[in-house]
């Protein structure tokens, strides 16, 4: 009896997670640059790269600091790639900021792509929210 009451309130933590908005939209977040990135192919959209190397990238500022993930490519009315989506690290709630491509540069970190910035955690903070 006491597994089964245990199973049954395991379920409805898990549930009431599965309900928080801001986990559906980062899902929803997700699954868009996923599709995206799939449409794109591995033609380069943006600081030659393609939307999946875009999307695997991080965000490094000044010193090597990471700032951030990105979490998708947003396009200009031409339908090029001229701001990145961006999850600022350790942010809580979650945030997400546009920062333009222009400025940005890759880096090799191992087997992975990183792109740099000269902007700091406060000047990636003061962002207005990325409207979603």
């Amino acid at each position: 009896m006491k597994s089964v009451l245990l199973a049954l309130a395991g379920s409805a933590v898990l549930l009431a997670a599965c309900d928080d908005p801001a986990d559906e939209s980062e899902d929803r977040i997700e699954a868009a640059a996923e599709a995206s990135a799939a449409e794109a192919g591995s033609e380069p959209v943006a600081l030659g790269l393609s939307e999946a190397q875009l999307l695997e990238a991080d965000l490094i500022g000044p010193n090597r600091v990471e700032l951030g993930s990105v979490e998708g490519v947003l396009r200009n009315s031409a339908g090029e790639v001229d701001r990145l989506l961006i999850e600022i690290e350790d942010s809580n709630p979650d945030r997400f900021v546009a920062v333009p491509v222009a400025g940005l540069t890759t880096v090799a970190a191992g087997d992975d792509t990183d792109l740099t910035t000269s902007m700091t955690r406060e000047q990636l903070a003061a962002l207005p929210d990325a409207q979603l």
